[in-house]
């Protein structure tokens, strides 16, 4: 089992479990993920998300399983068509549940390192609590990766596009107190106590009246349409996976890259 959920009264936990891979994201992990948040948008008894990982939060999509079959089969099959919807016509993203838009908020809580596809996990999450020794960063620019899974259009949202357009273009690592002061982390707290922290959140928001929380909550996201247009485009850019991104995911299955080398 590579993803597990967990109902604390009204809060739904969902934890990626590889960190074997660094909880990097395979198909199986990205449907697992995609089925647990449908889950969570249709019960009613659960209020908020937290979204976290087993031993740290997640190093991206698994660059072994994308130079494989099975990777390759996976991002093949998740063209966007030009009449889509992410409200109503739900969809899985490369990472999972990324092109979801769901009526309830979702909290990261972030340890070791959320970088790549695991920073737009981050990023499709309403609110991130990062730990003190967390990283974010688009360290996918070493392989010739593209931000395919919402990473260039939420990430300009949270941080303004001067800041976006450095992290993106740089692919530099984030500590958490650079990302608290560019609004990418909206908590900051000791090292092992993102979790903790998160519940807490969570646990807050559940006591208000639910159905104002919620009106108020969608009217201030960026509306489903625009967002399906914004993602629709951005998905143009897995042509460059095609190009770049094949050679550089086998480079990182041959070794390449250990401890966030940029060489």
């Amino acid at each position: 089992m590579t993803v597990s959920a967990e109902t604390m009264g009204r809060v739904r936990v969902v934890t990626i479990r590889r960190p074997e891979a660094r909880n990097a994201v395979d198909p199986a992990t990205a449907r697992a993920l995609y089925a647990a948040f449908v889950d969570f948008e249709a019960d009613a008894g659960a209020d908020v998300a937290i979204l976290t990982g087993e031993g740290g939060f997640c190093a991206g999509f698994d660059l072994k399983a994308a130079v494989g079959a099975d990777g390759a089969a996976w991002i093949a099959g998740l063209d966007l068509p030009e009449e889509w919807d992410p409200v109503v016509n739900k969809r899985p993203g490369p990472m999972g549940p990324t092109r979801l838009m769901l009526s309830k908020p979702v909290i990261a809580a972030v340890e070791g390192y959320a970088v790549a596809g695991g920073m737009e996990l981050a990023l499709w999450c309403d609110l991130r609590v990062m730990a003190e020794s967390a990283t974010f960063g688009v360290f996918c620019r070493r392989w010739g990766v593209p931000l395919i899974d919402g990473g260039t259009v939420r990430l300009p949202r949270v941080v303004g596009q001067g800041r976006a357009n450095d992290l993106i273009l740089t692919g530099r690592p984030v500590g958490a107190v650079e990302a608290q002061a560019m609004g990418l982390a909206d908590r900051v707290v000791p090292e092992g106590q993102a979790l903790a922290e998160a519940l807490a959140f969570a646990e807050s928001l559940t006591r208000f009246p639910q159905a104002c929380m919620w009106a108020d909550f969608l009217s201030a996201r960026m509306e489903a349409a625009a967002l399906g247009a914004a993602l629709r485009r951005e998905w143009a850019s897995a042509a460059a996976f095609l190009a770049e991104g094949k050679a550089g995911a086998a480079r990182f299955a041959g070794g390449a890259g250990r401890s966030g080398a940029f060489e």
